[in-house]
């Protein structure tokens, strides 16, 4: 805040802001002095004048990111793997150097050192695209410092920060005769809501995080809908429930079920190990628990559903997210390019359109 004070015939203007230092200068108007005040502080708030060095020679780039995994992680969604990241960032050197000696070389010697570590068999112990996404906290953790503890920050020091990714996107789909080697498997795995799980995403489109969030109260079982009130994007969504969703819910759902409970009583973690182990007894290769979410999309385009009653049921905001996640079945293209509805084995069998396991074998 500036202060003017007259001294003789003189108007002494000091401009005092927190993290930069004093400036002070005389004027023989008051106008002049107002004027120059004013001018300064726009300086400051738009951080065109350097901080002052002896504020960021007290902070170090660890005590920046303790503060900002302890305060600000804890209120996001996802703040668990947020956490994990920052960790273990923590324990490298660069974490060690004060904010006033921190630049933009620092990150990108961080970033070479990264990308050249490899395994013991030679390949990259991590891709550019996974460092990017690692970095991501650190990067939101600069802006909100200066903005929302409004500590002096000569601008973000990962601004600029190049990392080459190449696009990796994913178009898994389950292959003939692997929905059916999947409901085997799940089977035989001892947590009865797995299989459920891996049947129900395939019905609804759900993510992972918004079918284990799922509580009695937010389904409808009248309606056949179901509400995911906390989602990715923050968008509040409805979801129609097919026949076979609803014979899932009905026949996992306990007599004693309280609107509260989770309509899945499993944990991630506990999700994630029985994935593993039933994808690796079905010998499926390269499947991912998120490619169930690519093959319901991609399912509801093939019912014939258009682009907007596909958006509103799998939550995407553009058309483009959309389409990162439809991928057409090659076997039913071909067919339609070829004139046919359906297309025909060796021998005359049909390629059925859904390679999906019997919905009824819930209750075997």
């Amino acid at each position: 805040m500036a202060s003017i004070r007259k001294r003789g015939q003189r108007y002494h203007v000091q401009v005092r802001r927190i993290g930069f230092a004093t400036r002070t200068k005389s004027f023989t108007k008051r106008s002049d002095a107002t004027e120059w005040a004013r001018l300064i502080e726009g300086q400051i708030d738009r951080q065109e004048l350097a901080p002052c060095r002896k504020t960021l020679k007290d902070i170090t780039l660890a005590d920046l990111v303790t503060r900002y995994r302890d305060e600000v992680v804890p209120t996001k969604r996802g703040g668990d793997v947020e956490t994990i990241v920052l960790n273990s960032f923590l324990r490298h050197s660069i974490c060690r150097k004060v904010l006033s000696e921190l630049r933009p070389s620092d990150f990108a010697a961080y970033r070479d050192e990264r990308l050249k570590d490899r395994k013991a068999d030679g390949s990259p112990k991590i891709t550019a695209k996974s460092l990017k996404r690692q970095l991501a906290p650190v990067n939101n953790m600069f802006r909100h410092a200066a903005v929302e503890w409004e500590i002096p920050l000569r601008g973000n020091p990962m601004d600029g920060l190049k990392l080459r990714v190449v696009d990796q996107r994913r178009e898994r789909r389950l292959r003939d005769g692997e929905g059916a080697r999947l409901v085997t498997a799940a089977k035989k795995t001892r947590n009865r809501y797995v299989l459920p799980i891996i049947l129900f995403a395939i019905e609804t489109a759900m993510r992972r995080g918004e079918i284990l969030s799922l509580r009695w109260r937010d389904i409808d079982l009248e309606r056949g809908s179901a509400t995911i009130l906390e989602t990715k994007n923050g968008y509040k969504r409805v979801i129609p429930l097919t026949d076979d969703a609803m014979s899932i819910l009905t026949t996992i759902r306990p007599d004693d079920a309280k609107p509260i409970d989770l309509a899945f009583p499993i944990t991630p973690v506990a999700l994630r190990q029985s994935w593993d182990r039933l994808t690796e007894r079905a010998k499926l290769q390269d499947l991912h628990f998120h490619d169930l979410r690519h093959e319901a999309v991609s399912r509801l385009f093939e019912l014939g559903l258009t682009v907007p009653e596909v958006a509103s049921i799998s939550g995407h905001r553009t058309l483009a997210q959309l389409m990162r996640y439809s991928h057409a079945n090659q076997d039913t293209v071909r067919a339609k390019l070829s004139g046919g509805s359906r297309t025909k084995l060796t021998g005359g069998q049909e390629i059925t359109r859904i390679d999906a396991p019997p919905r009824r074998e819930l209750t075997d």
